[in-house]
């Protein structure tokens, strides 16, 4: 399983797909073999993750460097030292590895997974040195109109794709949207397109239970006090795939008009990544009170966290329609209701219909938000609000996807 988002790496909710299946596949008899990047890659790192590796689990980590922090003279870099991303270097000494673990245990599968591009590079590699059949997680699309920016970097992403929809048994997508996108770009490969959601992982919210309160449950407040309801985004908040901008604007409007205030709701946004961002638009739509922001905690602590507020926010702009945040399934199961600022043709709000799910607004409309948020809170208020169905929770665990992941490697090792 090449992976570079694995324990110790800190900040990143991909690192629980790979740890996950790593966490249950032992138990379905397959032995996973781990080969990750060596932790001076990762800009932030933590050790509340490691004891999630069970134990005897073979991880091996390839050195490797982060063109913008190692290689950069007076904040800058040569653009072809970052292609496809600025973990290139990685290749170089994880084909080596890899070779060597190929060598030590035969493994029947070889497993890449994206957002670091590099990561199909070496599978790539290793597959064609081998003949070892590999399997292409890419998880979200990888070339899209307008992403990567760059021509260039655009051009490597485009012929990676192409290489695992020639060469990898499967091409593996967390979202239906994703897949159709590449059924359609490279349809004499669309029969080896699946799709495997991401989930949540039940053990690690039993674990959650245990940690500290984070924040006071709404059970534990004297009646007669009313406080504001308190929904939480919990992770980072992109500037274009989750622009916030509308959502302070539409704040900043129902304050005017007396429609919803601070009294009312409170906005915690833990883990954000952009401050700065949030607390600008905050400054700029007068609705500072609204607002908290809060910063990164343990994984587990997050769960927790979900499971003790009122309710949670999840943000997904309509050029994101082909992906759904891996958090949303947490979010299901910390069994909260959701206000979904999304596109409703989108895969996210499909998600959160399936489960039974009723408050959306599109992120980039100011009015859609405006009357969600008031509807919402008086849901909430009235004890009228519209929670995730059992069913829907149920399926979307880790252990399930686990099992979904084994049939498919069944199919590539009867082949």
């Amino acid at each position: 399983m090449i992976a570079f988002h694995f324990p110790p790496l800190s900040g990143s909710s991909g690192i629980q797909r790979t740890l996950r299946f790593v966490q249950h596949l032992p138990a379905m008899g397959w032995q996973p073999l781990v080969l990750s990047a060596h932790p001076c890659a990762y800009e932030q790192t933590t050790d509340d993750l490691l004891a999630d590796v069970p134990a005897g689990t073979v991880v091996r980590r390839a050195f490797a460097l982060d063109t913008a922090r190692h290689l950069q003279f007076a904040g800058r870099y040569l653009g072809w030292m970052a292609r496809p991303d600025r973990w290139i270097s990685w290749k170089f000494a994880a084909i080596r590895e890899g070779l060597r673990l190929i060598r030590a245990f035969k493994p029947d599968v070889i497993w890449s997974t994206y957002p670091i591009a590099t990561a199909h590079v070496i599978a790539s590699a290793l597959h064609r040195k081998t003949g070892i059949p590999w399997m292409a997680d890419f998880r979200d699309p990888m070339a899209q109109v307008g992403y990567p920016a760059d021509p260039r970097t655009w051009q490597h992403y485009r012929a990676i794709e192409a290489e695992a929809a020639a060469r990898a048994r499967y091409c593996v997508f967390t979202t239906p949207g994703a897949a159709r996108m590449y059924q359609q770009r490279y349809p004499g490969a669309a029969q080896r397109m699946v799709v495997l959601e991401n989930g949540y992982d039940e053990e690690s919210f039993v674990f959650a239970t245990q940690q500290p309160a984070l924040a006071p449950h709404p059970a534990s407040a004297p009646q007669a006090v009313l406080r504001p309801l308190v929904m939480l985004h919990s992770g980072i908040v992109y500037p274009s795939e989750r622009d916030p901008t509308q959502l302070f604007e539409a704040l900043g409007r129902l304050q005017k008009e007396g429609a919803l205030s601070p009294a009312d709701l409170r906005i915690r946004f833990r883990a954000s990544v952009h401050d700065e961002l949030l607390q600008g638009l905050a400054n700029k739509h007068g609705v500072q009170d609204f607002i908290e922001l809060r910063s990164a905690i343990p994984y587990r602590e997050a769960l927790a966290e979900m499971m003790l507020v009122d309710a949670l926010l999840v943000m997904q702009a309509s050029n994101c329609n082909a992906q759904i945040p891996a958090k949303i399934y947490e979010y299901l199961r910390a069994g909260k209701p959701i206000l979904g600022l999304t596109d409703p043709e989108g895969d996210t709000a499909g998600v959160l219909r399936g489960a039974g799910l009723q408050d959306f607004a599109r992120l980039d409309s100011v009015s859609e938000i405006a009357a969600a948020l008031v509807q919402f809170v008086q849901r909430c208020r009235a004890g009228a609000a519209v929670f995730p169905t059992p069913k829907a929770v149920q399926q979307a665990s880790r252990f399930g996807r686990t099992q979904a992941l084994v049939e498919l490697l069944g199919v590539v090792t009867a082949i």
